[in-house]
């Protein structure tokens, strides 16, 4: 099956349900310790986890549910969060380092690339959140 088919699953409970959207209350769960994103899953590292899943979905509150988000998806997330941010850090500490900057200082400005970045991320993060979509399924 293609990646782009697959999901990232986690079991919740409805907290809250409108037209708009539904509100979902994940636990991490001895699952996550044999999911192959464990390590880069926003949803691995605390014991519970908000979700809001937008959209209008037949569950009330309390209900069990399925959150699921295309794994292509996830990739897309660890790009961002991850890949980019390194090859920024290690990109930008090269290049003052071969221009013969102090280390301190070229340490210092290779950390202080990210804040633009970060802020740009920020800025666009509207267009950024409909790139990450996640769909319920009742149990």
């Amino acid at each position: 099956m293609p990646d782009n088919y697959r999901s990232i699953e986690h079991e919740g409970v409805v907290m809250s349900t409108d037209n708009r959207s539904v509100t979902v209350s994940i636990s991490a769960s001895s699952a996550c310790s044999g999911c192959h994103a464990e390590g880069v899953c926003s949803l691995s590292g605390r014991e519970e986890k908000i979700v809001e899943v937008p959209g209008s979905y037949n569950v009330r509150p309390g209900e069990n549910v399925k959150v699921m988000m295309k794994l292509s998806s996830g990739y897309t997330a660890v790009l961002f969060g991850y890949v980019i941010p390194l090859i920024l850090v290690v990109a930008v500490l090269v290049l003052l380092v071969s221009l013969r900057v102090p280390e301190l200082n070229a340490g210092i400005g290779s950390v202080a690339v990210l804040a633009p970045y970060y802020l740009i991320l920020y800025l666009f993060r509207q267009q950024i959140n409909r790139k990450f979509t996640f769909t319920l399924k009742a149990l």
